[in-house]
């Protein structure tokens, strides 16, 4: 009976135990006194439990909430909420509020959340703000008239404009536009030797174009950090039209050649055709009576006496007969 009773009783321990560990997780007891010895007030019951039963933390509610209080910035628990179940950052909204609140910024509750739901850092956004940022660009390469490439690196600092973040677009397109107008500014010189002279016309001419249209930040200073000089396009241009027009010579010419093989062959094929008709027209001359036999003779030793004088002066022996 006595162990009946002592499991009995380590039933209802562990039961209470069970019991409170519940209790205090939908019940944040340490977290509303917190709340109330920082002076925000809150319904143990209506706000607390209420914000376990919508499936939101109440630390990432109260938290924020308690910061916003002791800086002076009068939110709400139910917008904070709202903020958490449509996918913000709560804790990184309040900060950014304080922050353009010390800094003199005029930034709404409703601008910030924006800001926050269409992807951006808007802490971040109120820090570029308060202390603009340094974006340095790519090496761009351009050439000039003279046909020398010129190579630049730009630094640019910018801050962030905070009417403009939502649907502004980035550092990306600032870098876009910046390497665009540098082109453009390089291309227009005369020589490469003026770039290098004046790099700081570049960023005259790149900053008047007010590259910053459009997008979430103010270009406040465009600095050429280097300027170097690169290859001769221009030099490897004309080398490269001259090997293209020297191919195309010799491509005319092998095709002109190899014309005059051609006809020269169309013309070999012909005289010996011509040849081949002299023994039968010789025949019909005999039958004729045309041709005697002392004639044909004396043709022989007419091509035998020019055949030894050519061997005698040197040229091709039997010309034609070998033709």
């Amino acid at each position: 009976m006595e162990e009946l009773v002592g499991v009995g009783s380590l039933i209802v321990i562990l039961g209470a135990v069970l019991f409170g560990i519940v209790l205090l997780y939908f019940i944040p007891v340490r977290l509303w006194i917190t709340a109330i010895f920082s002076g925000v007030r809150l319904s143990l019951f209506r706000d607390l439990v209420g914000m376990r039963l919508r499936n939101v933390p109440p630390a990432a509610i109260v938290r924020p909430l308690i910061t916003a209080h002791k800086a002076g910035i009068p939110v709400s628990p139910p917008l904070l909420e709202a903020h958490y179940l449509a996918g913000g950052h709560v804790q990184q909204v309040v900060n950014a509020l304080i922050s353009a609140d010390k800094a003199n910024i005029d930034l709404t509750f409703e601008r910030a959340t924006a800001i926050d739901l269409a992807g951006r850092d808007v802490f971040e956004a109120v820090q570029v703000s308060v202390n603009p940022k340094v974006i340095t660009t790519p090496p761009i390469s351009a050439i000039a008239k003279d046909g020398i490439q010129v190579r630049a690196i730009a630094r640019v600092t910018v801050r962030a404009n905070i009417e403009r973040l939502v649907g502004g677009a980035g550092e990306e397109t600032i870098i876009a536009r910046v390497g665009e107008g540098i082109v453009s500014t390089i291309g227009s010189s005369d020589t490469h030797a003026q770039v290098l002279e004046n790099p700081d016309n570049i960023s005259k001419t790149v900053l008047a174009k007010g590259l910053d249209n459009g997008t979430a930040f103010d270009i406040l200073s465009i600095d050429i950090a280097d300027v170097d000089v690169g290859e001769n396009i221009g030099a490897k241009l004309q080398t490269d039209q001259a090997e293209a027009d020297l191919r195309v010579a010799r491509a005319k010419a092998e095709e002109r050649r190899a014309a005059a093989v051609a006809s020269e062959q169309e013309q070999r094929a012909n005289l010996v055709a011509a040849e081949a008709e002299i023994p039968q027209a010789m025949a019909e001359a005999f039958r004729q009576g045309n041709l005697g036999i002392m004639d044909y003779y004396n043709l022989r030793n007419i091509e035998a006496d020019t055949e030894m004088r050519t061997a005698i002066g040197g040229g091709p022996a039997g010309t034609q007969e070998q033709s």
